[in-house]
């Protein structure tokens, strides 16, 4: 049993939880105090070096994520598959883990082909992915501003594909899309903060993304969100130290061969 049965069905909590939590936790960040000592970019390169103001990032988030729920609502009802007593049998914790585990692989495979597809095909770049890298200097409200086109096929579509694939059922969907959402965020916050689960954890990390967004790393580290693991197999991974800036802060600079 979970806290919300009775209240919502699980179609609709796998549908809508996602995109509270994406402005609860992007909007942690938001609201937080300078922390220059923990930033990866100070806030003058941040004001300079975007290209598009927050007004719009905001726009551009809600919209995607418009498409994802309407995506996100249809494929959960439509999937739904009750017994004859009108109840989904929940799988083991075990078997729901596995699923979970199953689902982040193919949602890295399926980013990690379709983003570097588009970096490298020159007019979806400049058409299409180009957008997101607007935001040299990343931070957590625009983890999810892209071309409408990018949202669809390198979120929407990997995510339904990700669902589909692991067999998990909306409740568990609850959880891993929740889970994606809040790693997607912590990827993009732009800070180095001690004691951050996902930097002890993962190895892609806000960090690792941070190069990506570099002009020197435009063509690496695209595997996303959970694991390095297709940069790592072929060879667009790109090692990088993290360094103290003496006014404070960090800087991610790519390691010398």
């Amino acid at each position: 049993m979970v806290f919300w049965e009775g209240y919502v069905s699980d179609e609709v909590m796998g549908t809508f939880a996602p995109i509270v939590v994406y402005w609860v936790y992007a909007g942690f960040y938001h609201l937080l105090p300078p922390l220059d000592n923990f930033r990866l970019h100070t806030q003058r390169d941040e004001e300079k070096k975007n290209l598009v103001p927050f007004k719009a990032v905001v726009k551009g988030v809600l919209l995607q994520q418009l498409v994802q729920a309407i995506v996100a609502l249809t494929l959960l009802t439509t999937t739904a598959n009750a017994n004859a007593s009108g109840v989904i049998v929940q799988p083991s914790i075990t078997k729901q883990a596995l699923q979970i585990l199953i689902a982040m692989f193919v949602m890295d495979s399926w980013q990690y082909f379709v983003h570097r597809y588009m970096h490298q095909n020159k007019f979806l770049y400049r058409h299409i992915q180009s957008q997101h890298h607007r935001l040299v200097v990343p931070y957590a409200i625009g983890a999810l501003y892209n071309h409408p086109m990018e949202g669809l096929l390198l979120d929407t579509v990997g995510g339904a594909i990700s669902f589909l694939v692991s067999g998990m059922t909306a409740r568990t969907a609850v959880v891993f899309f929740c889970f994606a959402v809040v790693k997607t965020v912590d990827d993009h916050c732009g800070l180095w903060l001690p004691g951050n689960i996902f930097h002890l954890f993962f190895q892609n990390n806000t960090a690792y993304h941070d190069i990506h967004h570099q002009l020197q790393g435009l063509k690496y580290n695209y595997s996303q969100p959970f694991f390095p693991i297709w940069d790592k197999l072929l060879g667009t991974h790109m090692p990088f130290n993290l360094v103290k800036r003496p006014e404070g802060g960090f800087e991610t600079r790519p390691a010398k061969d």
